[in-house]
């Protein structure tokens, strides 16, 4: 049975891809590994400023409930669910990635359920403030 979730078209930096790809892919969501694979890489000057990349603070909306939650795209080492940095290794981060203001992410959540979430607002992208080490 094939579990993989389509999202919309993603596009990440160079300095995300390169990260990325060299974390422990034994590790990574099926929601990345997918991600990575057809996601378009940009130089990180020419990321559009309304895409998520890594360490961009951002809000959604749950697509049921309709309830907004800010998030920061992370790495996992920070890692804080309860203060709202969520990390892209985790199902619910990986599906976000590289995703544009408006579009859905969809991931599998721990109890197997399909989560549905519109990102609605980008609040900072590190490339947008002319920060490209983040």
């Amino acid at each position: 049975m094939n579990t993989t979730l389509s999202n919309t078209e993603r596009m990440l930096t160079e300095i995300d891809y390169f990260r990325l790809s060299k974390l422990d892919k034994l590790s990574y969501p099926i929601e990345l590994e997918d991600g990575l694979d057809a996601a378009e890489v940009v130089d990180s000057a020419e990321i559009p400023d309304d895409v998520v990349t890594m360490n961009s603070l951002f809000v959604i909306a749950d697509d049921t409930t309709g309830h907004r939650t800010q998030l920061r795209l992370c790495y996992p080492g920070n890692a804080a669910p309860a203060q709202g940095n969520i990390s892209v290794l985790s199902p619910a981060g990986a599906s976000m990635l590289g995703l544009r203001c408006g579009a859905i992410a969809s991931w599998r959540s721990l109890q197997g359920e399909v989560r549905f979430a519109r990102i609605v607002e980008l609040l900072f992208q590190p490339e947008a403030a002319g920060d490209y080490s983040l």
